[in-house]
């Protein structure tokens, strides 16, 4: 439950942190891929169409410096399977799972709204 301590919308309320959960483009998509499953970053970059190398890997390590994201090794895989495999923490579920899927389904569920009103001649 949100206690009344965020009425004034101060830099640190808590609406605040949580818009600077998927503020960077790409974090929410990342998250979003691997709500599926626990997913290794060659394969994250083939289901995360657009996203560059760079990019990928600048999310990946913010969802980590977050606690989002947990990267595990491979060791078990022979080569050249061997790797990482990037997986959601138990908060990373929750936030994914959660406000981030009825984010998702709100933008779903209003699409036409959100386009805004269409091109006049």
């Amino acid at each position: 439950m949100i206690d009344g301590s965020c009425q004034t919308f101060v830099s640190d309320c808590h609406v605040r942190t949580a818009i600077d959960l998927i503020r960077h483009t790409w974090d929410s998509v990342v998250l979003s891929a691997l709500r599926a499953r626990p997913t290794r970053r060659n394969d994250l970059i083939a289901r995360i169409a657009g996203a560059s190398d760079k990019v990928l890997t600048q999310a990946l390590r913010r969802l980590q410096a977050r606690g989002l994201v947990t990267k595990a090794r491979d060791t078990g895989q022979p080569a050249p399977r061997t790797g990482a495999t990037y997986r959601l923490t138990p908060l990373g579920e929750s936030f994914a799972n959660g406000p981030l899927a009825q984010l998702a389904q709100w933008a779903a569920d209003n699409q036409a709204e959100l386009a805004g009103p269409p091109a006049t001649p």
